[in-house]
């Protein structure tokens, strides 16, 4: 069914109408703009009043998403209270590692019953928790409340509304439906899937393979080395998520492939200019600097990745050269002869 049949009353008055979206970053704030662009009403949650007067009162968010004119269809608050009053779905965009933190301070305020949308990718470090399991422990929420958006999601792109797919994954398939509906607009087309797992590990996983692509670029090797990253990092990811129970056929898709081009090849992604850092002879604190507060996970992911990946006795070659680099101080260059030195063995 269209989002067209739905908006003619064709589908069921499950699509949420109003919906809050909590945190104001640049994807959040992105996310809320295609939201209202789809004809919702919207509610912005910002930490800072700085970010939510700015929206206010010039309709742009100058810190995370200048010189985007966002549609008068978005509040912005900082009063999370006010922000999910009559709120029929709840957007959690928040950065993965504070993810816990936050559900802790929400839940009591969550609307019951209703949607939750997860913007965030990562794993959590310690715990190894996707962010729909955080949600779902710290929430006591049902998991199949929880759907995840995972896709090939450069905000900057998509506030200018350049045409983009996205995947929508909920173990409920029908509560993904009517998340489809709800944010479909002429620029961002969402696609429905129920593997959950598999969304998630390859939206964090890609993270980590963008930046060793950024490294592979810094250091001027060219389109075979970048290939050859991107082709081998979408394997070890797939395995990784196989052996946590995801559906192979997932990382071929949108959160899979889709995400993992954008991500390793846009000057865009945060994680791949990371990596470009890295190469020119930064370390990790003052690359991290240079980024103007933008968070990026891979730093973070090739841990918790990494980790996961050695409960679960799964050989990833690339996140561990990327968590060496980042954590073990091996030089850049290295990193190279790390993952070319490894042995050999049928793709």
């Amino acid at each position: 069914m269209s989002p067209a049949a739905a908006a003619d009353g064709l589908f069921p008055d499950s699509v949420p109408q109003r919906i809050a979206v909590l945190g104001a970053g640049s994807w959040g704030t992105t996310f809320a703009k295609v939201l209202a662009d789809a004809g919702r009403d919207v509610v912005l949650w910002a930490r800072r009043e700085s970010v939510a007067e700015s929206i206010r009162d010039r309709r742009e968010n100058e810190q995370y998403l200048p010189g985007v004119l966002l549609p008068a269809g978005v509040e912005a608050d900082t009063d999370f209270d006010r922000a999910l009053d009559g709120a029929d779905a709840v957007a959690l965009a928040v950065p993965s590692q504070s993810l816990r933190e936050n559900m802790g301070v929400f839940r009591d305020s969550l609307p019951p019953d209703v949607p939750l949308i997860s913007l965030a990718k990562g794993v959590e470090i310690g715990t190894g928790l996707r962010m729909s399991e955080v949600i779902a422990r710290v929430g006591h929420l049902d998991p199949a409340r929880i759907v995840v958006l995972s896709g090939p999601n450069l905000a900057v792109e998509i506030a200018a509304g350049r045409p983009t797919a996205t995947a929508l994954a909920c173990t409920d398939h029908d509560r993904a439906v009517a998340v489809q509906h709800a944010c479909a607009t002429p620029y961002f087309r969402p696609f429905t899937i129920t593997d959950v797992v598999g969304a998630e590990i390859a939206g964090t996983g890609k993270n980590v393979i963008a930046l060793a692509c950024g490294i592979s670029d810094g250091l001027g090797l060219g389109l075979n080395t970048t290939a050859s990253l991107i082709t081998r990092g979408l394997h070890e990811v797939t395995r990784l998520g196989e052996a946590l129970g995801a559906v192979p056929a997932t990382f071929a898709g949108l959160s899979g492939l889709g995400d993992l081009v954008a991500t390793c090849s846009s000057p865009l992604s945060r994680n791949r200019t990371l990596g470009r850092r890295l190469a020119e002879g930064l370390g990790l604190d003052a690359a991290l600097a240079a980024g103007g507060g933008q968070v990026a996970e891979g730093v973070v992911s090739c841990r918790s990745v990494r980790d996961l990946a050695h409960r679960h006795r799964v050989d990833m070659p690339i996140t561990e050269a990327v968590y060496r680099v980042c954590y073990q101080h091996l030089p850049p260059t290295a990193m190279i002869d790390f993952m070319m030195d490894q042995p050999h063995s049928p793709e």
